[in-house]
Parts: C-alpha cells; sequence; structure tokens
C-alpha cells in the first residue's frame, strides 16, 4: 500500500543574487531544483532581508530559509520577529554560504548546500531560545533579537574596523586582521550589571550557544533552550591576553579560565561611559547601554 502524500510545507528561501564566491555560484545552479520546492525572494541591498522575510510571515509562508551567512540569518530572523506573532506561524531553515557560519555549525547543519537544503526539505525542526537586545535610537528604544552570539568591545570594534573587500579575499583572516587592529586601539571598559553584581571588562562577549568565531567552544555552558545565557568577561584586553588565549584555543578549542570571569542569566544590561558599540550575530546592532535578555524557546529551527 502507497503511503500518503504529507502536504507541502510554504516555504520561502531568501538570497543575495549579487553574493560571491564558490557557495553562491553553486547556490545559483541549483535556483531551478530549489525553486520547485519552495519560493525565492531575492535581496537588493542590506536589510532586504529583513524586510522579505516579515513579508513571507504575512504571505502565510510557514519555513523562512536564510541563504546566506550569519548576518543574513540575523535579518531573517528579525524579519520573522517584525510581525506580531511571527514566531508562532513560521519557522527559520538555513542554508549556510557565508564565511564562518557559526549557528548552522551549533546546530550541526551540514555545511554542502545539497546536504542542508535535505535538512530543509526533511522538516524536522527544534525549539531553541533567542536572545533579545534592547538598546536606544534616534527612532526611540529598538529591539533586535539574536540567535547565535552578541559581542562589545574589543569584538563589536574589529567588526566596525573590518574591510569588507579583503574579507572577499581572504576569508575569516579579515577578522583577524580587523582584531588587530583594534586591539592596538585604546580599550572601553564596559560594566555588565545582573541580579548577582557588576563586572568590570574590556570586551564581553554573550552566546545562545557554545560556539564562537567557527568552532571555538567559548560559551562553555551554554545550552540553547535553557533560558539563560552565558556571558564571557575579560577584564582586561592587550597582546599578552591574546597569546595566552591562543594556545588553549587552537589546541583545544576552548578559552584558558585564567583569562576571563563567567556568569549565566536570563537578563541583564551592558553600559560604558564612553562610546562603544555592540554587535548580534556579527553585525552591528548599536550602541551601549544595551539590556539583554532571553524568550525562552521563542524560535522553531529546521534541524538535521
Amino acid at each position: 500500500m502507497r503511503k500518503p502524500k504529507l502536504p507541502r510545507v510554504r516555504t520561502c528561501v531568501i538570497f543575495n543574487p549579487a553574493a560571491r564566491g564558490d557557495k553562491a555560484r553553486h547556490f545559483r545552479a541549483q535556483l531551478d531544483k530549489i525553486g520547485r520546492a519552495a519560493s525565492l525572494k531575492m535581496t537588493t541591498c542590506v536589510g532586504d532581508a529583513r524586510t522579505l522575510a516579515g513579508e513571507a510571515v504575512r504571505e502565510g509562508f510557514e519555513v523562512i530559509v536564510a541563504a546566506g551567512g550569519d548576518g543574513t540569518l540575523n535579518e531573517v530572523l528579525n524579519g520573522i520577529g517584525d510581525v506580531p506573532d511571527g514566531f508562532e506561524r513560521a519557522g527559520l531553515g538555513v542554508l549556510p554560504m557565508g564565511t564562518v557560519n557559526v549557528f548552522a555549525r551549533e546546530l550541526r547543519i551540514p555545511l554542502q548546500l545539497e546536504e542542508a537544503w535535505k535538512v530543509v526539505l526533511q522538516g524536522k525542526s527544534a525549539h531553541i531560545d533567542l536572545g533579545c537586545a534592547e538598546a536606544g535610537s534616534a527612532n526611540g528604544l529598538q529591539r533586535r533579537w539574536f540567535a547565535q552570539l552578541a559581542g562589545a568591545g574589543l569584538d563589536a570594534r574589529a567588526i566596525e574596523l573590518l574591510n569588507w573587500d579583503l574579507k572577499k579575499r581572504i576569508g575569516p583572516l579579515a577578522y583577524v586582521y580587523a582584531g588587530l587592529k583594534a586591539l592596538l586601539e585604546k580599550k572601553r571598559r564596559m560594566t555588565a550589571a545582573g541580579v548577582n553584581g557588576n563586572l568590570e571588562g574590556e570586551l564581553v562577549l554573550v552566546g545562545n550557544g557554545r560556539l564562537y568565531g567557527g568552532n571555538f567552544r567559548t560559551f562553555e555552558q551554554a545550552e540553547m533552550n535553557d533560558g539563560l545565557l552565558d556571558v564571557c568577561v575579560f577584564p582586561n584586553v592587550n597582546l599578552f591576553t591574546l597569546l595566552r588565549c591562543a594556545g588553549p584555543l587552537l589546541l583545544k578549542g576552548t578559552l584558558p579560565a585564567n583569562c576571563v570571569r563567567r556568569f549565566q542569566a536570563s537578563e541583564f544590561t551592558l553600559d560604558c561611559a564612553d562610546p562603544a558599540s555592540f554587535e548580534l550575530d556579527g553585525e552591528l546592532a548599536g550602541a551601549l547601554p544595551v539590556r539583554f535578555s532571553v524568550a525562552r524557546q521563542r524560535l522553531r529551527v529546521i534541524v538535521p
């Protein structure tokens, strides 16, 4: 007896047709195949993926697929969240086409396009926490979601200094170069304030998952469904700190305990006496002060 056919889930794939690199060329070669199982929406500029994702939710799509890197994923995520009941109406799929693809690595989504597309088609889902950042802007208090990580200090400053043309040529090494430039500048001291007191440092990293910058298990105790953010505060960031961290990171993928102070929280604030930016999922998102919190198991994501 033939098995009954399952109803097809309405799926929308959002991608940048002007993206460069082997992954982007391979994706375009697969467009006809992907287009037979999903609708396609193409971005034309920065921020478009967010607008198109919200549009797709309102059109009734049940899975919105971010075809790109972690920045594209963050835009799509926030587009779903822009619709009042967006996270209840639509789940998130991922076709990792970026430089690092930390979120895909965290959830063990294949980095090969064909295999990642099979994951989307299979439609298995899991609910994970969503990080939330609320900060002031010219338009008042703004809220943005993040899936994997956030950061301020040296981390965000390196993104400000990143040369995007260089990134296209040498990939992740462009972040290393930008980080070294940021390391030479005067550091800003920030205060992370939570229910258990305050911690001061020159670099603050916030994790929803365990990974940062690829396969580095920076947030060792993080779980994506425990209702907590994992916070790493580096009291000082200089060449000596970098050298102390480099060995354990490269050999074991973890940070030495004596270089960082850690805590977990469902919410906390981050502030700085001097102007300082913060990033979400590797994209600049605003200026301090910022309040971080968690929406427990808010996001439905398609997983292997």
